[in-house]
């Protein structure tokens, strides 16, 4: 399969929309390509691409000091007022904190005057109070993985052994909690489990006291679906957990945690543009970077094929200038240009923005088609819009005069 996928009929090269494309303003590093945990539904380790097998166990120096020479020098050709880094594995602690700090320093010393904003992604199995401190002190922020109460948490994300990863990213929560750190910690990400009782799952972050959860879809495609998604029968399984959740959550007198994934959908219901990649129009500006120092798309086309997410290009021989102008890397960029007739005849497509990329494809129509979560995501802005607007007419006015605002 090629290394770049532009859609079935899309032309390839530089010049296929010239001078539509963006400057990267977010990069995604490996810092390392192994795990201490084997969750069973990660797309680096247990679906289609299999190629973490062949790459180094860590980012090397000279990987480093190449990646940070090209950031900076994207930064700065394009002056941009600030760059997103986010350190993944992988677990990325494996190394202990000394990795991501170096990297964090030689990119701030790099950078100059240009605004470095930095965190590290962890399953929090390894975050211990000097990891943390050291992180802290060095301003890298820090998210944690956790898929709810024990019993969600309990069903994929185990050792390799299979013990119970729980209660050690329990107390990795709790410590991030504390006074001295709770400033640099981001939240958790959550990866929804239809076996998992939803309200059990989120009463059990609550209880946790997490700052912020972003609820995330597991990655499939119409060749291979996610768990318990058949496509086409309109059932809409993931939008009815998602829903149980965002009801009590909306109806809550005080909001205890932030909800990216719901507070995103209500700010594009009510007019707005700015999202994260999973939804709405705006263009989709990241790279991510392998240890080997082979640029990426967003790893989760991993779920796509061997080979989905690479590009052929890395940072010893190519620009980051290159990578924004391959047609897969455009293809992100392009709003409504990007999307499958279906999906511009449908009355969420502002809002949806077609879903995750890698949950579009399907096998001789590449990437251009609606979402394999189409029925649910139609499902869950539709019922989120209508809360919204609800709680409008309350107030006296309407989502249309919001909108016109």
């Amino acid at each position: 399969m090629p290394a770049d996928l532009p859609w079935p009929g899309f032309a390839s090269g530089p010049a296929l929309v010239p001078g539509r494309t963006q400057p990267l303003r977010e990069f995604i590093l490996k810092v390392r390509s192994r795990c201490n945990l084997d969750c069973d539904y990660c797309y680096v380790y247990h679906l289609a691409d299999q190629s973490w097998r062949s790459q180094p166990s860590r980012m090397e120096p000279e990987v480093v000091a190449a990646v940070v020479d090209r950031i900076a020098e994207h930064a700065r050709a394009h002056q941009l007022p600030g760059v997103t880094v986010r350190l993944h594995g992988g677990e990325p602690l494996l190394g202990g904190a000394g990795d991501p700090i170096r990297i964090v320093e030689s990119l701030r010393a790099r950078l100059g005057p240009i605004p470095l904003t930095a965190s590290v992604q962890t399953n929090g199995v390894l975050l211990t109070e000097a990891v943390a401190a050291r992180l802290v002190a060095a301003d890298i922020g820090v998210g944690i993985s956790l898929d709810g109460d024990r019993a969600a948490n309990d069903l994929h994300r185990r050792f390799r052994d299979g013990r119970s990863s729980y209660d050690a990213v329990t107390a990795a929560v709790a410590l991030m909690r504390k006074p001295e750190y709770r400033s640099h910690f981001g939240g958790v990400l959550c990866t929804v489990q239809l076996e998992a009782d939803p309200l059990a799952a989120w009463h059990g972050l609550l209880e946790l006291g997490v700052p912020a959860v972003d609820f995330l879809l597991p990655h499939g495609t119409w060749e291979h679906p996610p768990p318990g998604l058949v496509p086409g029968d309109n059932r809409t399984p993931y939008a009815d957990w998602l829903l149980t959740i965002f009801d009590e959550w909306f109806d809550a007198p005080e909001r205890r945690c932030s909800v990216r994934i719901f507070e995103d959908l209500m700010h594009l219901v009510l007019g707005g543009t700015e999202s994260y990649e999973s939804f709405g129009l705006n263009p989709v500006a990241l790279v991510v970077v392998e240890t080997d120092g082979s640029y990426e798309q967003v790893d989760s086309m991993k779920a796509v094929s061997e080979g989905a997410a690479a590009t052929g290009l890395d940072v010893f021989r190519h620009s980051l200038d290159e990578v924004s102008r391959l047609p897969s890397f455009v293809a992100r960029q392009l709003g409504r240009a990007a999307l499958a007739p279906t999906c511009l005849a449908c009355e969420h497509h502002r809002i949806c923005g077609g879903g995750l990329y890698p949950h579009r494809y399907r096998p001789g129509t590449g990437f251009r088609n609606p979402s394999v979560y189409c029925a649910d995501l139609f499902a869950l802005i539709g019922r989120i819009e209508e809360r919204v607007e609800d709680g409008l007419a309350r107030r006296g006015t309407s989502l249309a005069a919001v909108r016109d605002w």
